[in-house]
């Protein structure tokens, strides 16, 4: 193994740039609109007293606990508003270890959206591939109930995007790309939400 120079380290450096500067572009080209679209869907659930649940593996379930963070504190100190609701099904190891245990993997969280969720309520999925089991499963398992399902997708979208009725795909296949632009489009979600509700 070769360690890189510093020249290779910052070639490799901007490198990452361009390609961050790009899948911004191109996400932004393609999928304004439907960010538009989902925060206004959001904002119509929270007003109906419906919840946002989120699941994700890995560093997308780390997202998930972001998102239901910003929407229940709040985006920024700029102002005082009501907390929303919202859950990351990541978030408890104790559900997840013993549904994954009992149930096995693919059902750590269907089982949760089987308990918790309802017809009032949406399910997004934060994902980079969209093909993990247990978030396909998920997406079945909230339809079935009549569980709304969006998702943040990169990868051509995956399995999950043929069960998501809105999908926001990051049109990359590198997984650092895909989960920065899903940071963007929670950030923009959660900002639209609050001037939808709060002006």
């Amino acid at each position: 193994m070769t360690i890189m120079s510093k020249t290779e380290k910052r070639q490799a450096l901007l490198k990452a740039a361009a390609e961050a500067v790009r899948a911004r572009q191109e996400m932004c080209e393609n999928y304004l609109d439907e960010i538009i679209s989902m925060a206004a869907a959001l904002t119509r659930t929270l007003k109906k007293g419906g919840v946002i649940y989120l699941a994700g593996n890995g560093g997308s379930a780390a997202d998930c606990d972001h998102f239901a963070t910003e929407l229940v504190v709040r985006l920024t100190g700029r102002f005082d508003r009501p907390p929303l609701a919202a859950v990351s099904l990541a978030a408890n190891a104790s559900m997840l270890t013993a549904a994954g245990n009992d149930y096995g993997m693919e059902q750590t969280f269907a089982r949760q959206v089987q308990a918790l969720a309802g017809k009032k309520d949406v399910l997004i999925i934060i994902s980079t591939s969209g093909n993990s089991p247990n978030l396909v499963e998920a997406a079945r398992t909230a339809l079935s109930k009549g569980v709304a399902v969006f998702a943040l997708l990169g990868s051509g979208g995956g399995k999950v995007a043929r069960h998501a009725r809105r999908a926001i795909i990051v049109p990359s296949g590198c997984v650092q790309r895909i989960q920065e632009e899903h940071i963007f489009i929670i950030h923009n979600l959660v900002h639209l939400v609050e001037q939808d509700l709060f002006g």
